[in-house]
């Protein structure tokens, strides 16, 4: 439920208010607004004597959470939440590309690739040190070193680095490198793992499941929001399908849905979305032009030799090209690349 407080609502009214429903057992989330504040309060509405919170001093009324995710939904913040990266701002009127190779490789490869997606625009790098595959046999990352490859990434370019985490045990080592945590499909319900990604500072990406409805995404959100991150980023990536001309099939449609139902950003993966190169183009145009504040691109120096996901990734050559071709659609739609 919402307690909507009175626009002059004093600090200390609004701290009272948050001390009883904290004894009631309720977790508060306030958002203080230009005019008024708002407190989000999550627990079991059977222990709440609503009208001994009503009738407290500051109280304008209370208003109750339909949907099942609580933090996540626009019922509790109307405006959209921009999820701020230094100074990169993730939801507001820029559409921010991430961009780099799927996996980590080796360093020299790494940091030209770096430096020529930040030549082309993009403002975050991408990179995978874990890497989940459906195969034990396939490439599974450089872990660490990855990492370290990454941040000497960081170092040459001024890029910040988003990169997924895969065990609970590896949140606080990832989160020491990168400067936003990914949350990859096959984890979005390890509901432990999202619990834990809820207990770091760091920003977290989180991309739909294989087969998740818009609804269940929004449930994983709100794990991570309810241990204490309210910095989450959904990320379309793809659904499968019984289609197999793609590898997966991309949901545009979730990208105005979300933004009905959510306040927070929502950015693409057209590069997992269709496991092709050649239609990579389109879908982030058609992305931008549906409405996601931003995109998430593989990118790597020779795709054929590529060790994971070659076969979807532009060369930095097509990655520049494609960056020109978003600014129009970007201005379209009232945004800036």
């Amino acid at each position: 439920m919402i307690i909507v407080m009175k626009p002059n609502a004093t600090k200390e009214e609004i701290e009272n208010v948050e001390k009883q429903l904290c004894e009631l057992g309720f977790k508060t989330h306030p958002i203080f607004g230009e005019v008024k504040t708002v407190i989000g309060a999550i627990g079991d509405k059977r222990h709440l004597n609503t009208n001994i919170i009503s009738t407290m001093p500051g109280v304008e009324s209370i208003v109750p959470i339909m949907k099942p995710y609580k933090l996540a939904s626009r019922e509790l913040k109307q405006s959209p939440t921009i999820v701020e990266v230094g100074d990169v701002k993730i939801g507001g009127d820029e559409i921010v590309v991430m961009a780099g190779p799927c996996a980590i490789e080796n360093e020299e490869s790494y940091i030209t690739t770096a430096l020529k997606v930040k030549e082309a625009g993009a403002k975050i790098l991408r990179g995978g040190a874990f890497k989940p595959r459906s195969s034990p046999y396939s490439f599974q990352g450089l872990e660490e070193d990855g990492l370290k490859i990454m941040a000497a990434g960081r170092e040459a370019t001024g890029l910040k680095l988003v990169t997924e985490v895969v065990d609970t045990r590896d949140v606080e080592l990832v989160s020491s490198y990168t400067d936003i945590i990914q949350i990859g499909a096959r984890n979005m319900q390890n509901f432990r793992l999202l619990k834990e990604v809820g207990m770091a500072k760091n920003p977290v990406l989180l991309k739909r499941g294989l087969s998740a409805t818009i609804e269940e995404w929004l449930m994983a959100a709100e794990y991570i929001m309810d241990s204490g991150n309210p910095n989450v980023i959904l990320c379309e990536r793809g659904i499968r399908t019984f289609e197999t001309s793609t590898r997966n099939t991309i949901d545009l449609s979730a990208i105005p849905v979300v933004k009905e139902f959510s306040h927070l950003p929502i950015v693409v993966d057209p590069s997992h979305a269709s496991g092709t190169w050649k239609y990579v183009n389109a879908l982030s145009k058609g992305a931008i032009a549906t409405g996601a504040d931003g995109l998430i691109i593989e990118v790597h120096l020779e795709p054929s030799r590529a060790l994971c996901d070659g076969d979807q990734s532009l060369k930095p050559s097509k990655f520049a090209e494609l960056m020109k071709e978003l600014k129009p659609v970007a201005n379209a739609v009232g945004k800036k690349l």
